[in-house]
């Protein structure tokens, strides 16, 4: 099954000696080469160690690092593994090949996450190395790779069965990260917040039978509906009738002439366009993203709702100094739902035949990638924006939040352009590359480097260097989530009985001495300012005037 499956071959042969792959990989293992040659002790009159603690959050560096770029590339690599053979019209030929419906599953699965293997297992022989600095135990470093190849392995079959329900990979990928964000955060609070005893009894006894039985029931799932296809057939099955699937719908229904859907989804369009609409524009608006059914946009909506509602009980009853933590929940939700609607702009194009028709338009192409710009950044924006009820239900609920509604409207400011970062950053990528499964992991991975990675890095230089906090702080003027837990909030722990006021001011950033927050509101708007300009640029110099290579 495994050495004579042609599927699994096919995609092998075609991803691992690509020359793509051996330049990420060479990055990779560099990136961490230097985080290693920057924490190992120096000799000083004989070698001396680093203490407990610092080789300890090197650990953690590693392991939450590894952990977060499987939840981002797993998706990326499987969500499109089958929808993608139904976008290039090849399903119904692999269905109707000899090969058996699980043959198929495992080799597309397989191939999606090989890759991703290989380079957790290129970091081992550096953590081998990291477990010479002491403080860490071998049994440490034996649970997290198990953890990791787990959850590479559940979030990729998830990934899979969530591409075989959908004819698009934007949709695939939407719902394989509502899905796999609620079991990410599982796994890291079970991780970091467990003694090491119940960390390896989790680890070892409760996980691997877990991750085995869901794997079993999703590949059963997965392999009877490649037997018997509901999604095979004529063409014209492509485009689904809205008001004939809402008649089926359950829970959420999307009406295009009610508030707030007509935000993102405006009503049909039964006239001619006015002069002077841009078409790309109304086309992307009205029927492009829709075109294909509102399962996954009611999907985003009914999960991400789900979600928060115990994230809002704990902001409420419990813990209301933790509003910026809420923030930062609305923020990763726009991370991993905004680039799937602008990534694929450009490249699905390409993929569908229509960029050359595009092309042969009167458009300019600024009109082109400024239409594709905001159609995108309105249904993310929007689909953001419905989460923060909860925060405005907080300001109005909560006294102390009352008398600081200012807060309110800097954590809006910062959830604003987060989405147009995110936005023009997919739109960026999608202009760069050729097909929309690279777009999409170049797009996860610039995010990560902008807002994850300079707080794991100033984290990491706080243990290991005597650097000012001033001085760190400038590391994360580019991170939402920093920005988030910088801005001041004076609210009463009912537990604790303390107030922000009596906790450690935050950080200034030097030498500037402006807040992380004030910092970002203008950095960000920059940021996406010149990410557009350069994708105009890059549209009209790789597309525009290239028409004999497409």
């Amino acid at each position: 099954m495994l050495r004579e499956n042609p599927v699994l071959a096919r995609e092998l042969l075609v991803n691992l000696r690509s020359s793509r792959s051996f330049l990420f990989q060479l990055v990779y293992v560099a990136l961490l080469g230097v985080v290693v040659y920057a924490a190992w002790p120096i000799e000083r009159e004989g070698l001396t160690q680093v203490s407990a603690g610092a080789a300890q959050s090197l650990f953690e560096l590693f392991f939450y690092g590894q952990f977060v770029l499987i939840a981002l590339v797993a998706p990326a690599f499987a969500a499109g593994s089958i929808s993608g053979e139904k976008e290039r019209k090849t399903y119904e030929l692999l269905l109707s090949s000899p090969l058996q419906p699980s043959e198929i599953l495992i080799g597309k699965l397989l191939s999606a996450l090989t890759y991703l293997v290989l380079l957790i297992l290129s970091s081992l022989p550096l953590m081998l190395l990291c477990f010479l600095l002491g403080g860490i135990l071998l049994s440490e470093i034996v649970r997290a790779y198990l953890i990791l190849v787990l959850a590479a392995g559940t979030f990729g079959l998830i990934s899979v069965a969530c591409s075989a329900y959908f004819h698009r990979t934007s949709a695939a990928l939407v719902v394989s990260y509502l899905v796999i964000l609620p079991l990410a955060l599982v796994v890291v609070y079970l991780t970091r917040n467990a003694a090491p005893e119940t960390r390896d009894f989790v680890a070892i006894a409760l996980l691997p039978p877990w991750c085995l039985a869901i794997w079993t029931m999703v590949a059963v799932v997965v392999s009877r509906r490649l037997l018997h296809p509901p999604d095979v057939g004529s063409e014209g099955r492509a485009v689904v009738d809205e008001e004939e699937e809402m008649k089926n719908a359950i829970g959420v229904i999307i009406d295009r002439d009610l508030f707030p859907d007509k935000l993102f989804a405006p009503p049909k369009r039964t006239d001619l366009m006015p002069d002077g609409t841009n078409p790309v524009l109304d086309k992307e608006l009205r029927s492009e993203i829709f075109s294909q059914g509102t399962l996954m946009l009611r999907l985003v909506i009914q999960v991400s709702m789900l979600l928060s509602i115990p994230l809002m009980a704990i902001q409420l009853f419990f813990r209301p100094e933790w509003t910026a933590y809420y923030v930062g929940y609305v923020l990763v939700f726009n991370l991993l739902v905004g680039p799937v609607f602008s990534a694929g702009s450009i490249t699905q194009e390409r993929e569908r035949k229509t960029l050359s028709l595009l092309l042969t338009t009167l458009l300019l192409p600024g009109q082109i990638v400024w239409a594709k710009l905001l159609a995108s950044l309105r249904v993310s924006t929007v689909l953001t924006f419905l989460l923060t009820e909860q925060l405005l239900l907080a300001y109005v609920l909560i006294g102390d939040l009352q008398q600081q509604f200012w807060t309110l409207l800097i954590f809006l400011a910062i959830i604003a352009v987060t989405c147009a970062v995110t936005t023009s950053v997919g739109l960026f990528c999608s202009a760069l590359s050729r097909r929309t499964v690279v777009a999409m992991v170049l797009t996860y991975l610039l995010l990560l480097l902008l807002f994850v990675v300079p707080i794991g890095v100033e984290r990491f230089l706080t243990n290991f260097t005597e650097i000012g906090v001033e001085r760190l702080s400038a590391l994360t003027v580019t991170s939402p989530f920093a920005a988030a837990l910088s801005v001041p909030l004076t609210v009463s722990s009912p537990d604790l009985g303390l107030t922000a006021s009596e906790r450690p001011a935050p950080p200034l950033v030097d030498p500037i001495g402006w807040p992380i927050w004030a910092v970002y509101l203008v950095l960000g708007p920059l940021l996406a300012l010149a990410l557009n300009v350069m994708t105009a640029w890059i549209f009209r110099l790789r597309w525009w005037h290239a028409g004999a290579t497409l």
